[in-house]
């Protein structure tokens, strides 16, 4: 996720966050998926929660972005899965730990890149 697409994404999480009562703690876009540390309020259910941020979330993302339907399918721009766990006197560390992984997943990209070599194509010294 990059660029305005994720500025976007950002928007439209917080957006939908708000209009349910639900406090956004910390949340960082990876490459390819999102960590976001939040208050839901006891009265909403995670899972009810989730499947609303997930589904809406989707829709408004392909209104906006209509050409990746062709990428991601029609209407299934996110996977099927997701964590959630609860936080207690862990909510600084779990908080730091996502403002880390942008920095963390750009690291890996840099371990996992290939150099290719073209030994048809050696320069001569």
């Amino acid at each position: 996720i990059y660029g305005k697409i994720k500025k976007d994404i950002g928007a439209i999480l917080r957006k939908l966050c708000e209009f349910k009562g639900v406090e956004i703690i910390e949340a960082s876009a990876c490459v390819d998926h999102i960590h976001m540390l939040v208050s839901i309020p006891p009265k909403i259910a995670v899972s009810t929660f989730m499947g609303y941020l997930k589904g809406k979330s989707s829709l408004m993302i392909f209104d906006r972005y209509a050409n990746l339907k062709y990428k991601y399918g029609n209407r299934t721009f996110w996977c099927r899965g997701y964590y959630v766990d609860t936080v207690g006197r862990n909510k600084e560390r779990i908080a730091q730990y996502i403002k880390n992984q942008i920095e963390e997943d750009k690291i890996m990209d840099q371990m996992t890149l290939k150099e290719y070599f073209d030994p048809f194509n050696v320069e001569k010294k």
